[in-house]
């Protein structure tokens, strides 16, 4: 008889920064596999486009440093824990901007008790199941990348509309000001010559 029990923790959020933020997540056991990814999704400035991105530091139960991604506005990662407690996510954020961020984490283990079969014959269909379960993760990165960039094409798209609506404005009011020189020089013109 044989129990295969799979135990997944997994942790999706949206939140805005503003300068540092810190997420733990805990791992249950040892040689646990966790698969990160966040997308910088929208930064809040109207008049600007920017490409800053954020800061990640990922540290393990006792403090030693996992990984580190600098001034990334996107990324897909995993890691084998090498200790099961909380692991901490922190991200900074450089830029005088607020930005939004998915971030999504999930960690998997895999114990068998009992066992009967051979490994022989469940290696084939773990194989299969961890290439699935990797396959689905990267669906879901890819379409968190994709609403996170037409939502960065939005703001561009909003910020360049509002900049030719003041643009289209500041030429009209240019326009009727030498529309209106130009009407009380040909007045003066005309008095000058009919004074004479």
């Amino acid at each position: 008889m044989v129990i295969f029990s799979s135990l997944n923790a997994v942790l999706g959020i949206r939140f805005v920064i503003d300068r540092e933020d810190c997420f733990s997540h805990n791992v249950q056991y040892e040689g646990d596999r966790v698969q990160a990814s966040f997308v910088v999704i929208k930064i809040d400035t109207s008049w600007q486009y920017t490409n800053d991105g954020v800061d990640l530091s990922v540290k393990g139960p006792s403090g030693e440093t996992i990984k580190e991604f600098h001034d990334m506005t996107s990324e897909i990662f995993e890691f084998v824990a090498r200790d099961n407690g909380p692991h901490r996510f922190c991200f900074t954020n450089k830029s005088p901007y607020h930005e939004t961020i998915d971030f999504d984490v999930h960690s998997n283990h895999v114990h068998f008790t009992d066992q009967h079969a051979k490994d022989e014959h469940l290696t084939p269909l773990l194989d299969q199941i961890t290439k699935l379960e990797h396959a689905l993760f990267n669906i879901q990165y890819e379409q968190h990348w994709l609403e996170a960039q037409t939502e960065r094409q939005a703001i561009v798209s909003n910020a360049l509309s509002s900049r030719t609506l003041h643009k289209a404005i500041l030429e009209s009011m240019a326009l009727m000001g030498a529309s209106a020189l130009q009407v009380y020089l040909l007045r003066r013109l005309f008095e000058r010559k009919l004074a004479i």
